[in-house]
């Protein structure tokens, strides 16, 4: 081995193309960018959703129904799931937002529903945002106790 035969290590240098530094570079004079139009100038930023001057798809595509802002969006719990917490030994005889979002059915943030499906056989003090009218049922049935925040 001597100084006219070595060599980087296979793959480990890369070609950078030097734009816009000369002629003999081979991409000199308009440096990639074609001669005119505004893609060429300095400057140029095209707008998100931009088609070359084309009615953009936001814009064609027909807008209907109504969305109201001030709609709560609430994060559905059945029965069953509570039922099968309990079966696991993970929640004991109260449930707040506290252990639901220990038990990962919920996030921090979240408005609470509790829905009326499948069966509760667990005696059961809940305390959350919302309740269906079976749900409720259920839970008194099963001598528990269902509180609204």
């Amino acid at each position: 081995m001597s100084l006219h035969n070595l060599k980087p290590a296979e793959g480990s240098v890369k070609k950078v193309k030097r734009i816009a530094r000369g002629e003999g570079s081979g991409k000199g004079g308009t440096a990639t960018r074609g001669h005119n139009g505004q893609k060429s100038r300095s400057g140029y930023s095209r707008k998100i959703g931009f088609e070359g001057g084309q009615m953009p798809l936001q814009r064609r595509v027909p807008k209907f129904g109504f969305t109201n802002i001030n709609r709560k969006e609430y994060v559905g719990i059945n029965l069953d799931k509570l039922q099968s917490l309990v079966d696991a030994k993970k929640i004991e005889d109260t449930i707040n937002l506290e252990v639901l979002i220990e038990n990962r059915l919920v996030r921090k943030n979240d408005l609470v529903k509790i829905l009326g499906g499948g069966e509760l056989k667990a005696k059961l003090n809940i305390t959350v945002h919302k309740y269906t009218a079976t749900a409720k049922a259920a839970i008194e049935a099963a001598g528990g106790e269902a509180v609204s925040l």
